[in-house]
């Protein structure tokens, strides 16, 4: 058994145990079939309305594992790196916030809720786990390519002027925004689009051959002339994709726009 899996069984154990709390949810990896060693564990734990306030998740936490490290990341998560460097994500709500379940349909696709029922003693989890079964939302639309389309030029744009002013740090920070879109773009044109929000996820299983050499040529180090040679590459990447979507999605770039981007590189060599 996995230490993951023996740390989900404690969680469990633990919910059931605990009269403070109402339900418990597990969403991530382990409820898609994709957990591995490498895996983090993540739960929604929904507390009797009463006892929310004198909740101390710190010592509920610690009751069940030992850990070294315990603190609220830039989301809100309440991040734990238990004794044995595994890592978790906690969410610690009242059981009247459970219907916060429902605004996860809009985040992809949950193809088996059962997995992430871990206890309920409200009778109501089932229910809202059932609301996010089916196919997820639709991410092949001309507002998400235009979006996609717009916002990376965005980023391109504003790393290239950054590169020629000599801020070569922040032209790579730049760099992985244009990386983003891009990737979503080519997950597009891949008909592969389920892990749309956290697109670079299993990126060397879930792409062809060929469009993962197109994502490896927009990749850089904190190099000048590497740099100027991958911002270049991003912009044969994107005129490849325009003219395959183009035939199937409506946006407001075109290729005569990009070689006025390219002229932005003119002076580079």
């Amino acid at each position: 058994m996995l230490l993951q899996e023996n740390l989900i069984n404690k969680f469990k154990g633990k919910c059931e145990r605990d009269i403070r709390i109402s339900a418990c949810m597990m969403y991530g990896s382990f409820t898609k079939g994709e957990g591995d060693q490498y895996s983090d564990i993540e739960f929604y734990i929904f507390l009797k309305d009463k006892q929310v306030h004198d909740f101390k998740s710190s010592d509920w936490l610690m009751d069940v594992e030992p850990y070294d490290l315990l603190f609220f990341n830039e989301f809100g998560t309440e991040v734990v790196v238990f004794s044995n460097l595994i890592r978790g994500e906690f969410h610690f709500l009242s059981e009247s916030d459970m219907d916060i379940i429902k605004s996860f349909k809009d985040t992809g696709v949950f193809p088996d809720t059962e997995s992430m029922f871990i206890y309920d003693s409200t009778g109501k989890l089932k229910g809202y786990l059932d609301f996010l079964k089916g196919d997820g939302p639709e991410r092949k639309t001309n507002d998400n390519v235009n979006f996609a389309f717009n916002n990376l030029v965005n980023a391109w744009l504003m790393g290239v002027n950054i590169l020629k002013r000599g801020e070569y740090a922040r032209a790579l920070e730049s760099l992985s925004y244009v990386q983003k879109y891009v990737l979503q773009l080519i997950r597009i044109r891949e008909n592969n689009v389920e892990r749309w929000l956290n697109a670079t996820k299993n990126l060397e299983y879930d792409l062809s051959e060929e469009a993962y050499a197109e994502y490896v040529s927009i990749t850089s180090k904190l190099d000048e002339e590497e740099l100027y040679r991958t911002y270049s590459n991003a912009l044969h990447v994107v005129e490849g994709l325009v003219l395959v979507l183009a035939d199937y999605y409506q946006f407001d770039i075109n290729l005569k726009f990009l070689k006025k981007l390219h002229l932005q590189l003119t002076n580079w060599s």
